[in-house]
Formats: structure tokens, C-alpha cells, sequence
């Protein structure tokens, strides 16, 4: 990762999960690491593990955001590199039981999602113009967004998460465009079922069944192999504008 060690990585959802592995495995690669999450303690932590910075933000909250950004570019410098991971799961259904979606439910799914992928991303790409362009393409940061194989496949129950991740893929190619001139590349990734803090918390022979559903591999996810791909993606400068889909060729059935 020689373009890019020395300079900053944020990532957000960074206590924890994806996130987290993304962070020790850009930290690996020389990077400095600012995390965001709610998870004030475990954020820290992990902050601490990785000689990095923590910023305890909101990622729905527009000024929340600009604070965390204040406080990185203060301890790190601007970051190069921004990761969304930040994310939440509401379960429910059009209408049940004879009452119609919560709209509190949909729309704070939305707004973490989706919005707070945006707000981030927004930022983080004002404060990469600001910087000098490095290397022989004159690259400025690359953005990296979490969607979900569930932007294309939804289960039954995930109209809102389905949307907002919906949303976060197809925001991915004109963000790419509109960022193109100032040398800041983006993609997102979609993950399949991956072992995640919320997995784990499943007994194991639902953790078993799940990753029985993969083709293959016939099993869950490991964060690494996330962080790797971005990891990849940091690399590869061709890449640009781009979904990728990473999840052992599932496809969800209707169900």
C-alpha cells in the first residue's frame, strides 16, 4: 500500500465488525487510523490498539460528522482514505398485523444508511480536494461505501435496510463521476452473510445453516476477507464506480 501508507484512513462503524478489521488491516499497511462509532468504549479501544484516533459521532447528524472531521484533521490530518461501515438492521414488513410500517423504524435506517454513508462521504471528499495529489495519477483519497447483497435480493422483512443499502450502490457511480476531476476515486462493496458481531450472537447451528446457503465457500464471511478487498480496491486505481458484490456467489430466494 505504498501510495497510501503514512497517510490517514477513517472509518466509520470502526469498534467493531467490518470495520474494525478494516482498520487493523489498513493500520498493518502503514496507514494512520481515525475510527467513528457510537460505541464510545469499544471505539476507544480499538483507537488505542492501533496508536489511532477516536471520534464518538453520530454519522446521521450532519454536524456530528464536521466535529469528527475537525477532531481528525487536528490529531492525524486530513484522511485520504474514507471507509463506511457505520450501519444498522431494523426488521419489519410493508404492513403487519394490520398496521403499516413503523415510519420512525424506515426512516432511522435510512438515515443512518444512507444518509450517514452521504454525510461522511461528503466531507471526507471537501477535505481530499483540499490536499495535494500524490502519485503518478495525481490521486487525491478514495472512498470506500458498504451496500448488501440486499440492495439486489431483499428478504422478506428488510424494506427499509433494503432500500437505504439500495440507495448506497446506486449513489456509488455518480459520486465517482462527480469526484473524477479532483482525483478521488469510489466504489462500494456488497457483502454477503459475513461474520459480523450481530452473527455471532446467533446460536451455532444458525451460524452453520447460514453459511450453508453459500455456494462457495459453504460458510460465513470472514471480516479479513472484507478488509482485503479494500485493501485491493486502495490498490487497483482502474477501480472506480464500482459495486462489488463479495459473497461466495449467493443469490437470496424470495422468502
Amino acid at each position: 500500500m505504498s501510495l497510501w501508507k503514512g497517510h490517514t484512513a477513517l472509518i466509520t462503524g470502526g469498534a467493531s465488525g467490518l470495520g474494525a478489521q478494516c482498520a487493523k488491516t489498513l493500520h498493518a499497511a502503514g496507514m494512520k487510523i481515525a475510527l467513528f462509532d457510537l460505541d464510545t468504549e469499544g471505539g476507544s479501544a480499538m483507537a488505542q490498539a492501533l496508536h489511532g484516533v477516536f471520534a464518538p459521532v453520530d454519522v446521521a447528524d450532519p454536524q456530528s460528522v464536521a466535529d469528527g472531521f475537525a477532531q481528525v484533521k487536528d490529531a492525524l490530518g486530513a484522511p485520504r482514505v474514507m471507509i463506511n461501515c457505520a450501519g444498522i438492521v431494523r426488521a419489519g414488513k410493508t404492513t403487519s398485523k394490520g398496521e403499516p410500517h413503523d415510519y420512525e423504524s424506515f426512516n432511522q435506517t435510512i438515515q443512518v444508511n444512507l444518509m450517514g454513508t452521504f454525510n461522511c462521504a461528503t466531507h471526507a471528499a471537501t477535505h481530499m480536494a483540499a490536499l495535494d495529489p500524490i502519485g503518478k495519477d495525481d490521486a487525491r483519497g478514495v472512498i470506500v461505501n458498504t451496500a448488501s447483497i440486499a440492495a439486489y435480493e431483499g428478504q422478506v422483512g428488510q424494506i427499509a435496510y433494503s432500500a437505504s443499502k439500495a440507495a448506497v450502490a446506486g449513489m456509488t457511480l455518480p459520486m465517482a463521476r462527480d469526484l473524477a476531476p479532483l482525483g478521488i476515486r469510489v466504489c462500494a462493496l456488497a457483502p454477503g452473510l459475513f461474520k459480523t458481531p450481530m452473527v455471532d450472537g446467533l446460536p451455532e447451528d444458525v451460524q452453520a445453516s447460514l453459511g450453508a446457503q453459500v455456494p462457495y465457500p459453504p460458510r460465513l464471511g470472514d471480516p479479513s476477507e472484507f478488509a482485503g478487498l479494500v485493501s485491493h480496491i486502495l490498490e487497483n486505481p482502474m477501480l472506480n464506480g464500482e459495486v462489488i458484490r463479495i459473497d461466495g456467489a449467493i443469490r437470496m430466494g424470495a422468502r
